[in-house]
């Protein structure tokens, strides 16, 4: 969709880009998510971008994904079997989550994990164009407690360099394009 402006010279509309933080602030590295994008947040965010923290409302998120983002950056903890602190970029598929909910499957809306979260909006239509993972391998996410541990900390401002790379390509046509 395009439009043109008082001089007839055609607007492209900007690409609108979500960053979701999720998890549990009170199971130690399981809020890394939130730190990061709380800090993000702090420094401000560029235009057609939208910095949220969903804790652990998975629901919430599905929800705001459904209102027509053409891509989404998901911050999360991520066990991928490195040491605490390593960060990942993670790229899902849709088709690797599930087109459909059976009858009669339920989905608890309490237990919203990213990857229910990324299937629920798969089954209801609002997948938005690309969806990017910043991952961190976390080192406590059993035990309950506040703050992250040193090596994860250490690893939040790396992830907002890697957002904010990441952002920067998903706001260009070419990251959308299928090779």
């Amino acid at each position: 969709m395009t439009n043109s402006d008082d001089n007839g010279v055609e607007r492209v509309p900007e690409k609108q880009v979500l960053v979701a933080g999720v998890g549990n602030a009170w199971l130690q590295d399981d809020g890394f998510g939130g730190e990061v994008v709380r800090r993000l947040e702090a420094e401000g965010a560029e235009s057609g971008v939208t910095v949220l923290d969903f804790g652990t409302s998975g629901l919430d998120l599905a929800y705001e994904v459904m209102r027509g983002y053409d891509a989404m950056v998901l911050v999360d903890a991520t066990r991928q079997g490195d040491d605490p602190g390593t960060l990942y970029v993670m790229e899902p598929e849709q088709s690797e989550f599930a087109p459909s909910i059976e009858d009669g499957e339920a989905i608890d809306p309490h237990h919203m994990d990213p990857q229910t979260v990324l299937r629920f909006v798969n089954a209801t239509g609002g997948w938005p164009g690309k969806v990017v993972v910043i991952g961190c391998e976390p080192g406590e996410v059993d035990e309950p407690g506040m703050g992250l541990t040193p090596p994860v900390a250490r690893a939040v401002p790396g992830a907002i360099e890697l957002i904010r790379k990441t952002v920067a390509e998903l706001k260009t046509d070419a990251a959308y394009q299928t090779s």
